[in-house]
C-alpha cells in the first residue's frame, strides 16, 4: 500500500469524521431546540443510530453512484486526494460561520472539480451529477412537502369526533399497502438467513429499512388516533417521547447516506491503486471505518450549526420536530432506495420550513432561509474550483 494511499484513505475518514460533526445538527437540531434531550445527550442519542445504520444499510447504493461521479479511466490518487482536500476545506470554513451546507454536494463537487482539472469536462459522468444537482431542489421538496402533511395530520387529529381517527387508521392502512408493494418479495432475491418464508422477508436487509418506515408510521397512526382525548400537557409529553423514535429515524438515514459516500470515495480509491479490482470487492473494513467515524464525529457536535437549523429558521415545538424529523428519514430512506446521494441538510431544513408553514407563511425566517440557498447552490461549484487549484498544486509536488 503506497503513502499516498494511506494519506487518502486517512483523509476520507477524517472528512467523514467533519461529515458527523458538521452535520450532527441534522439530527438533533429540533430535539435540542425542544428540550427533548440536552446537546450532550443528544448527541450520543444520533451517533449510536449513525452507527446502526451499518448493519442495515448493506446495498451500497449511494456509495456506487458517487464513486461513478467520474469515469473510471480519469480516476487516480491525485485527482482524490485534491477532492478530499478542497472538501475538508469547505466543510471546515462553513461549520466555521455557522452555515449548514452540504458535506455530500461539497465531495461530489471537489471529486468532480479535481477530475475536470486532471482531464477536462469530459471526465465526468453527467448522469450521476444531474440526479445529485436535481435533488439539490428535489430533496428539501419533498421534505417539505410530507413535514406539511404530517403536521397538518397532527393539527386535525386534535379535533374531537370520529373522523380524525377514521384518517388515522387509513393512514395506517395505505402505508402498509404502499409499503408492502415496495417491498422484495421473491425468495431468490432475498438477502436474509431465515427458514421460514415470511421472516425471511422481513429481514432481508433490503426489506428493513421499509419496514422501520412502517413503523413510524403505524405508531404515529395509533398515536393520533388518541390525540383528541388528550390535554395539552399530555400530549406535548408523549410528542417529547416519540421524538426519540423520530430523530434516531432520521440519525439512521443521516448515517446510511453520508457514510456511504465517503465509501464510495474510499472504495475509488483502492481501485484506482490496484488494491482491489471491481466496486462489489469492496473490503468489510470501510463500511465499518466510515459508519464508526461519522458517529464519532456526530458526538462531537457542531453547536454553531445546531442554533441555525434548531431556531433560527422557525420555532419548532415538539409536534413539529416530531412532523419534521419523520419527514426527513422517510426522505432519506426512499432517495437511498433509489442510490441518490442527498444532502441531510437540505432534507432536514425543507422538513423544518414545512412545519412552520403550517402555522403561517411568516412564522419561517426567509432571510435565513435565503442566505442557506445560496449556500447550497456555491457549495458545488465552489469546491470544484477549489479541488481543482488543489489539483495543480498537486500535480506540481507530485
Amino acid at each position: 500500500m503506497s503513502l499516498l494511499l494511506i494519506v487518502i484513505l486517512v483523509l476520507a475518514l477524517v472528512f467523514d469524521y467533519i461529515n458527523g460533526f458538521h452535520d450532527a445538527a441534522n439530527s438533533i437540531a429540533t430535539i435540542v431546540s425542544t428540550k427533548v434531550l440536552t446537546p450532550f445527550q443528544a448527541v450520543l442519542w444520533a451517533a449510536l443510530f449513525n452507527f446502526v445504520a451499518f448493519f442495515i444499510f448493506k446495498d451500497h447504493g449511494v456509495a456506487n453512484t458517487i464513486a461513478k461521479t467520474v469515469k473510471e479511466d480519469f480516476i487516480t490518487l491525485p485527482v482524490i486526494l485534491s477532492g478530499l482536500i478542497a472538501a475538508i476545506s469547505w466543510n471546515l470554513l462553513t461549520w466555521w460561520y455557522g452555515i449548514p451546507s452540504s458535506s455530500s454536494h461539497t465531495l461530489i463537487g471537489g471529486f468532480a472539480g479535481a477530475a475536470i482539472a486532471h482531464a477536462g469536462f469530459h471526465a465526468v459522468n453527467s448522469e450521476p451529477i444531474i440526479k445529485t444537482v436535481s435533488f439539490i431542489v428535489l430533496a428539501p421538496l419533498m421534505g417539505m412537502v410530507m413535514a406539511f402533511i404530517i403536521s397538518l395530520w397532527f393539527i386535525y387529529s386534535f379535533r374531537k369526533g370520529a373522523l380524525p381517527k377514521v384518517i388515522s387508521l387509513a393512514v395506517i392502512l395505505l402505508a402498509s399497502l404502499l409499503i408492502y408493494q415496495a417491498m422484495e418479495t421473491d425468495p431468490t432475491k432475498l438477502k436474509g438467513h431465515v427458514s421460514h418464508p415470511f421472516l425471511n422477508i422481513i429481514t432481508d436487509t433490503k426489506n428493513f429499512k421499509w419496514m422501520l418506515i412502517w413503523f413510524i408510521l403505524t405508531d404515529m397512526g395509533i398515536f393520533t388516533m388518541f390525540l383528541g382525548s388528550l390535554n395539552t400537557a399530555s400530549a406535548t409529553l408523549y410528542l417529547k417521547r416519540f421524538q426519540l423514535v423520530s430523530s434516531a429515524a432520521f440519525s439512521i438515514g443521516h448515517g446510511g447516506n453520508d457514510a456511504q459516500k465517503v465509501m464510495g470515495i474510499i472504495t475509488v480509491a483502492l481501485i484506482s491503486s490496484g488494491s482491489i479490482h471491481t466496486f462489489s470487492e469492496m473490503p468489510v473494513w470501510v463500511p465499518l471505518a466510515c459508519y464508526s467515524a461519522i458517529a464519532l464525529g456526530t458526538m462531537s457536535g457542531g453547536w454553531k450549526i445546531i442554533k441555525t437549523m434548531g431556531t433560527r429558521i422557525t420555532k419548532v415545538t415538539p409536534f413539529e420536530g416530531v412532523a419534521a424529523e419523520t419527514a426527513g428519514a422517510i426522505t432519506l430512506f426512499l432517495t437511498e432506495n433509489l442510490k441518490i446521494p442527498v444532502s441531510t441538510t437540505h432534507t432536514i431544513t425543507g422538513s423544518i420550513i414545512g412545519v412552520g408553514a403550517t402555522k403561517r407563511l411568516s412564522a419561517v425566517r426567509w432571510g435565513v432561509t435565503i442566505n442557506l440557498l445560496w449556500a447550497w447552490i456555491l457549495t458545488i461549484p465552489v469546491s470544484g474550483l477549489l479541488a481543482a487549484g488543489v489539483y495543480y498544486i498537486v500535480s506540481l509536488c507530485l
